[in-house]
């Protein structure tokens, strides 16, 4: 072939010295790195995806990875990214699929802001010794409460309340389905949220009825395929979310391959066994904010108006403008996933190239909210990026009432973010349907792991409201003043409403 061998990403080694020659490096590398040949074991590190899963099991550390151990000739425009791509494509002919969030080096605006932190004039207050509220209500709240006083002196609500999702943090899990991930990943996460008060997405794939235990603590997902929807999959959500578009891949649909269709997946979706499961990019019944507010009142209307209805939109351009729509059709509130959100598979241009950052779509569409007075009509659920306590505490200085956490979740559970999620391989149980693979996963180990992250980040969370002299989410929620831009320019702390460092 033409264009021959390209220089090896990761170069495994093994110290001969330290390895007992346990085998448990063959036995765990489910890409096939390793293998025995006679007395010795060989190593294809053309294979390696740096899962880390044979560092991770090795008793000895005998083994190493190395990273670009042989480069091309450094150009700034060339870059090693770009001309892989191009012999790819030039052998393949296809679209490159990859997995996992946006891997460009985009400055993250996260990391450009900072926290206030009250002194002297203004206390700062102990979450060890005063209460901190972190409870979460999302969903529409009323613009006025009207009361009415009883003849014994008791106070009556006369205001009537919509249904909103009582959640005791304002982090939740995100949609991944069933079939992305495996069923003891689900199933590990619906228990973190179960102990932890909060809520998760079961994705477009359907129910299992393993995670029938857990349905007060999950929000049902419809999207395009429709896959896995009935009216039973729908009464049994504490919510249920219409899927718009997704961060990974604005403006366009889904696709779970076949080989991840296993009898169970396709018992849950409702499709045919090891058939590929495609969603169109469009809702093929939605074309306009009527179609969509049709939609919302179905579903209201079929659950009894018990449940509230969020809409997931992609963070694009003019995602303001269509909030300001979704507000406006009867949906209690909108996701919006940022163009760092995880997935599966994604084309790797949409991946890297399509959408905007979530600080920028989540103060913006804060500000459109409040700019035309229905604010109040819908919560704001930022998602894509979300990486530590920190950035959950700026989201919500932002504009938004709550965060969905992906990637993190994932790595929770032991994920090292190799990004080869849509090969039904991975090796830590997650992302793959081989039972062998999804054994390796114990729900209760991992339901645990998931579990301590959302707790800490809770307890972090609170100790910087209580540093920043703010003892509830409801307060903490819009409030810019205690946020300013750093290496930010002019125009970006415009869109973000948010003055610079010093000011």
């Amino acid at each position: 072939m033409s264009l021959g061998s390209t220089p090896l990403r990761y170069r495994i080694s093994i110290d001969r010295e330290r390895c007992m020659e346990c085998e448990r490096c063959i036995e765990n590398c489910s890409y096939g790195v390793f293998r025995r040949e006679g007395e010795k074991i060989m190593i294809d590190s053309r294979k390696c995806t740096a899962c880390h899963r044979c560092l991770a099991m090795c008793p000895r550390d005998a083994i190493m990875l190395e990273e670009y151990p042989c480069d091309y000739r450094s150009h700034p425009v060339w870059t090693r990214q770009a001309r892989e791509a191009i012999y790819n494509q030039a052998k393949t002919g296809k679209i490159i699929l990859s997995g996992m969030g946006n891997a460009l080096d985009y400055p993250i605006i996260f990391d450009r802001l900072v926290l206030d932190a009250c002194q002297v004039t203004n206390p700062s207050i102990d979450p060890l010794r005063e209460p901190m509220e972190v409870r979460t209500y999302l969903g529409k709240k009323p613009s006025r409460i009207e009361v009415k006083k009883k003849e014994n002196g008791d106070v009556e609500l006369v205001t009537e309340l919509v249904p909103n999702l009582q959640a005791e943090t304002p982090i939740m899990i995100g949609h991944m389905s069933y079939g992305a991930i495996s069923l003891n990943a689900q199933l590990s996460m619906a228990r973190a949220v179960a102990e932890t008060g909060t809520f998760m997405g079961t994705g477009e794939g359907g129910l299992h009825e393993r995670l029938y235990p857990y349905q007060n603590h999950m929000i049902v997902q419809i999207a395009s395929g429709r896959f896995g929807v009935d009216i039973d999959y729908l009464e049994r959500g504490s919510a249920i979310e219409i899927k718009i578009g997704q961060g990974a891949k604005p403006g366009i649909g889904g696709h779970l391959p076949g080989e991840k269709v296993c009898l169970d997946v396709s018992c849950t979706r409702m499709i045919p066994l090891g058939s590929d499961a495609i969603s169109p990019a469009p809702h093929h019944d939605i074309y306009s904010i009527e179609d969509l507010a049709q939609l919302v009142r179905s579903l209201k209307e079929a659950t009894e108006w018990k449940k509230p209805v969020f809409v997931k939109i992609a963070a694009v351009h003019n995602a303001a403008a269509i909030a300001a729509g979704i507000a406006r059709s009867g949906a209690d509130a909108i996701v919006l996933d940022g163009f760092k959100g995880g997935t599966g598979a994604a084309p790797r241009v949409f991946r890297d190239h399509v959408g905007i950052p979530i600080e920028a779509a989540v103060a913006s569409v804060d500000a459109k909210l409040r700019g035309q007075g229905i604010r109040n009509e819908v919560s704001i659920i930022a998602s894509g990026g979300i990486r530590e306590s920190a950035d959950v505490a700026k989201a919500i200085a932002l504009g938004a009432d709550a965060v969905y956490i992906g990637t993190a979740a994932l790595v929770a559970m032991g994920c090292r973010v190799c990004g080869s999620c849509y090969r039904n391989l991975c090796p830590w149980g997650i992302a793959t349907q081989q039972q062998n693979l999804v054994d390796r996963l114990d729900p209760d180990v991992a339901s645990k792991q998931v579990a301590n992250l959302i707790n800490a980040w809770t307890l972090e969370l609170a100790e910087l409201m209580g540093a920043a002299g703010i003892n509830s989410i409801e307060s903490l929620r819009g409030n810019r003043d205690r946020l300013r831009g750093y290496m930010l320019d002019e125009s970006l702390m415009s869109v973000l409403d948010v003055k610079q460092v010093g000011a």
